[in-house]
């Protein structure tokens, strides 16, 4: 971290920001998992009913992302975006609460997944606001990336392991925790906004259209749109089969053994991350479609395992070639972004279309399991879709420079 550059008036300055950053982006990403597998929880204990329920809640999750993607850029970038990552942890703090009253879960995970929607143009927007140089702002997201997947396997593995003690004592450290990132981020320096509000509040579908227009005429960020969507993508349907594959093939029988189960993808999100500046620079973002074809290859493999210890060990294989893939994709867009449209309008574009293919996703695999259609058969399909998909992204951007 000490090579990122400083945008503010001191380098020991731009050093606590981002530092204050990572503090704020690890409790709201523990939170964030903790809740889910909260729900994985009321689920096995039959608080819920239903297989399909886990992948109907991400579904709520995952609306907001689309629906308030034309507002969630521009309020980013015509505000502080520290006080927008308070705001938005407030928001999630009121969806857990709603959820610890006893409201529908698919509502106040809805809520949840508003403050989320408002929180990541803010959280990615912020970085190339902090630093400068394309080398700087690689490490700075693998930082966050890295810092993040600390923040799930924790949240996976302590909101499983309290939820299975006692559901109500998981929902209060969520909503604690929410609160807690909300006065880290409170705590942080208040940036100048990106964009002047004038001419913005009314033409927000105006500004949402050209600035999708502008990305997608852009050949870097064309590729680095479609690449994201394709990871998010698989990534969400690999951790909703993984659910209901790990009870049938490996006999896990308790929330606590499937987050553990789940620790490795993201042990190798953290690694592949923490290579991914030196191994794939901006200038070779081409490269990442290798680590596409290794992500489909990995699900495949998956098909053909039934113990545990190998299951973790191909799905370690799977995280690593998966921060391989978002952590330069990001980078890209966040620069581009921040160099003309704005980086959260950026984040906000790349957003939608990364969870309208989620949402796409988690409907069709919600209906799927609810069709009786074997978890295996699901990673088969996965696994297909991940490397056909990569060879037509490959295949019809081959002329585009990178660099």
């Amino acid at each position: 971290m000490s090579e990122i550059l400083p945008q503010l008036d001191k380098p020991q300055q731009t050093y606590n920001e981002v530092r204050k950053l990572l503090c704020a982006q690890f409790l709201t990403a523990l939170a964030d998992n903790a809740i889910l597998f909260v729900a994985v929880a009321m689920v096995m204990q039959g608080a819920l009913q239903g297989d399909w329920y886990v992948s109907a809640l991400q579904g709520c999750f995952l609306v907001a992302f689309v629906v308030l993607a034309p507002w969630v850029g521009v309020f980013a970038d015509t505000r502080s975006k520290p006080q927008v990552l308070m705001l938005a942890n407030l928001l999630k703090a009121v969806g857990a609460g709603l959820m610890l009253l006893g409201v529908q879960p698919l509502l106040a995970y809805a809520i949840v997944g508003m403050g989320a929607a408002m929180y990541s143009p803010a959280k990615y927007g912020v970085l190339p606001e902090l630093v400068k140089g394309d080398n700087a702002l690689m490490k700075a997201n693998s930082w966050v990336e890295g810092t993040t997947i600390i923040a799930i396997l924790l949240g996976m593995v302590l909101g499983a392991a309290v939820a299975d003690h006692s559901i109500t004592g998981a929902l209060v450290c969520v909503f604690t925790i929410y609160i807690i990132s909300a006065m880290v981020a409170k705590w942080m320096h208040a940036l100048p906004a990106a964009h002047d509000k004038k001419g913005v509040d009314d033409g927000v579908w105006s500004s949402f259209r050209s600035t999708i227009k502008t990305l997608l005429t852009t050949p870097k960020a064309r590729f680095a749109t479609l690449g994201v969507s394709l990871f998010w993508a698989a990534a969400v349907i690999l951790r909703l089969v993984i659910i209901a594959w790990a009870p049938v093939v490996l006999l896990l029988t308790t929330s606590t053994d499937i987050s553990l189960l789940t620790l490795f993808i993201a042990l190798g999100i953290a690694v592949g991350a923490l290579l991914a500046p030196r191994l794939i620079p901006m200038v070779h973002l081409r490269r990442a479609r290798l680590a596409a074809y290794g992500l489909g290859i990995s699900v495949l493999c998956l098909v053909f395992v039934t113990d545990v210890w190998t299951a973790r060990f191909v799905l370690f294989i799977a995280g690593v070639c998966g921060g391989l893939f978002v952590v330069p994709i990001n980078s890209v867009l966040q620069d581009i972004g921040h160099r003309s449209v704005g980086s959260g309008h950026a984040v906000a574009v790349q957003h939608f279309f990364e969870n309208i293919a989620m949402l796409t996703v988690t409907l069709l695999y919600t209906w799927a399991i609810a069709s009786g259609v074997s978890a295996v058969s699901v990673m088969w399909v996965l696994g297909i879709a991940v490397l056909l998909f990569t060879l037509i992204i490959a295949r019809f951007l081959p002329a585009i420079r990178i660099g």
